[in-house]
């Protein structure tokens, strides 16, 4: 039993890392309908702006003390991470949504941003790997065999305390209701007086914002950086986002905390190396039940 438990906490940590990053892909999914392939590199982003915040702040020059540094990199981080995003959607998406570009060039474009992101990494910081400075002192609480450390107990919260925040703005807020509107019909929005280009940059603040965060929380949990590393998690946060019903809050939520049961639970029967083959055939088995994943619904595109 203790096993089981044991391995139950460490599938809620890792679903915590794709639920918050799916959660970015389903938002821009649900309001502008574009799959923004470039999010899994934003994480890495937040991660690398993170990583010179604490940096900087525990250094001589200002001398805070861990905790502190902490408490103000999770705003500061989220902040600028949202910076990044939004840049990318004005200089990027938005020239090819006023000129009513096809789908598939935008979705070229966010996988040419994603490459950029890396690469510029790559040629500014080098590919040395980076060593995330602590923050917070480790506490290890034991249950009998169990164990659990005050930072998975805080990425789980985290992750949590978004979902709910999120669902709360999308189905409770005026702004909510105009993201929800842009999803059925962009065209009929701008003339009832609602700004589309504010909405969507609120969208792209929240969905990039919430992945500098994960990226915060990942670098604290696993504290060596890498240009690459935002790459493979994102494909998977994205892969959870479509299970689960992309588009759909609820969805990308569970469907993050899916993927770290599968991949967990595959690691704990066979070789770690059959991980991702048995995680994303299990994956593919769902869609193939259910299309539109475990909480999307059918749409019809007007013509």
């Amino acid at each position: 039993m203790d096993f089981i438990i044991q391995n139950i906490l460490n599938a809620l940590q890792w679903g915590s890392f794709y639920a918050l990053i799916a959660l970015g892909y389903t938002l821009v999914y649900g309001v502008l309908r574009l799959i923004n392939f470039a999010h899994g590199d934003i994480f890495m982003v937040g991660a690398y702006i993170a990583f010179f915040l604490a940096s900087t702040m525990l250094g001589p020059s200002i001398g805070l003390s861990p905790s502190m540094t902490f408490v103000l990199a999770v705003p500061l981080t989220m902040a600028l991470t949202a910076c990044v995003g939004v840049t990318l959607e004005r200089i990027a998406y938005r020239p090819l949504r006023r000129k009513g570009a096809h789908r598939l060039y935008v979705v070229i474009t966010a996988l040419m941003c994603g490459l950029i992101l890396e690469y510029g990494n790559l040629a500014v910081l080098g590919a040395s790997r980076l060593k995330f400075p602590d923050l917070i002192e480790k506490s290890v609480w034991s249950f009998g065999d169990v164990t659990m450390t005050n930072l998975k107990v805080i990425v789980i919260v985290a992750a949590v305390a978004v979902f709910i925040f999120l669902n709360f703005i999308v189905t409770k807020t005026k702004i909510g209701m105009a993201m929800r509107g842009i999803s059925y019909d962009k065209f009929a929005i701008p003339l009832m007086g609602i700004p589309i280009d504010s909405i969507i940059v609120f969208t792209f603040i929240l969905g990039s914002g919430f992945a500098g965060l994960a990226g915060l929380l990942f670098a604290m949990s696993y504290p060596i950086l890498e240009p690459f590393m935002g790459m493979i998690i994102g494909w998977k946060a994205f892969i959870a986002a479509v299970v689960g019903g992309i588009g759909d809050i609820r969805g990308a939520f569970y469907g993050g905390f899916l993927l770290g049961f599968i991949e967990v639970g595959v690691v704990t029967v066979f070789p770690s190396t059959y991980r991702d083959l048995f995680a994303f055939s299990i994956l593919l088995l769902i869609l193939w039940m259910k299309p539109t994943g475990l909480f999307g619904m059918p749409q019809s595109t007007k013509i």
